[in-house]
């Protein structure tokens, strides 16, 4: 009797073994539990930590309450500048209802990666070129609208979408090179120009001073020797301004004034003496010294001599 009843007792012992362990389930911390009996849900969702189901009866289906990251494959479409791209995203969303996530779609991450292309091309054939390039915040913040609006009856909850690369044609690439090549080429230009017309700003005060005080000049040259003799070269070309020549002369004591010599007049006929012209000479140059403060007495004019025809008839 009594080895009756202890095998009985065994036998009821591995029999509660064996249904805690086909009725046992353990849920992680980062899921939660959903009990299906006879294929319909019970609203008691079940924890993370040890849970117990009827075994047979019940079926634990798991859903992770993570935020996944789900790319979207690359989507070519034509913009509205008619611009044919290339676009890739990714969306990270999260289930915030599980009941939903599990009954009211089949597969709720192939359908928010499906709404997630058809998003796409719908903002790239809605914007422009520029917009892509630039101003993407504003298109994730659209295309994250666009995914949210459905995704919210299916227990998903979609928290960011990103554009990761825009994919041009290479002739486009390289128009647009061409573009900012030129456009910077312009920008330099209009900087130089600008440069140059400070630059002769300053350098007309600078002519207007130096023209009040010439020494300035000089001064201007031999800081340009010595810049040009720092660069140890064995040629040294100095430029001699007219400027300076000028100044030099200013600075310079006049000289006294002195008669010019003039050329002998050419004389008369031998009978009749020195021209008219010759003896307005000798005036001239007797009247010199008094004109020069000098004594005028004992001055000697010599008028040359006058020429003689020779003799014989002239032809």
């Amino acid at each position: 009797m009594v080895e009756e009843l202890l095998t009985a007792a065994i036998a009821a012992g591995v029999g509660v073994m064996v249904y805690v362990g086909a009725a046992a389930r353990v849920v992680k911390q980062y899921e939660r539990g959903l009990v299906f009996r006879f294929g319909r849900l019970r609203e008691e969702i079940r924890p993370p930590g040890f849970a117990m189901v009827v075994p047979v009866i019940d079926r634990l289906h798991k859903v992770n309450m993570q935020i996944v990251t789900l790319p979207v494959p690359a989507q070519e479409g034509i913009t509205r500048d008619n611009v044919t791209v290339r676009v890739d995203a990714v969306v990270y969303f999260k289930v915030v209802d599980p009941a939903n996530a599990i009954v009211a779609v089949e597969d709720y991450r192939f359908a928010v990666s499906q709404m997630a292309q058809t998003s796409l091309r719908s903002i790239i054939g809605k914007s422009d070129l520029d917009d892509l390039l630039s101003n993407r915040e504003m298109l994730n913040q659209g295309l994250e609208l666009m995914i949210d609006s459905p995704a919210v009856g299916w227990g998903v909850q979609i928290d960011r979408v990103e554009i990761k690369d825009v994919s041009l044609p290479e002739t486009m690439k390289r128009s647009m090179a061409r573009q900012a090549e030129a456009d910077r080429e312009r920008r330099a230009r209009v900087i130089n120009a600008d440069a140059e017309l400070q630059a002769s700003h300053k350098l007309a005060q600078a002519a207007e001073v130096m023209s009040e005080q010439p020494a300035a000049l000089q001064l201007r040259l031999l800081q340009t020797v010595v810049a040009v003799a720092a660069e140890k070269n064995s040629t040294l070309v100095l430029p001699f301004p007219v400027e300076l020549l000028r100044f030099l002369e200013r600075a310079a004591p006049s000289p006294p004034a002195s008669a010019a010599p003039r050329e002998p007049a050419p004389a008369g006929p031998a009978s009749e003496g020195p021209g008219p012209v010759g003896v307005a000479d000798a005036l001239d140059e007797a009247e010199a010294p008094e004109a020069l403060g000098g004594p005028a007495d004992g001055l000697i004019l010599d008028a040359p001599p006058p020429e003689h025809e020779p003799d014989g008839p002239r032809d």
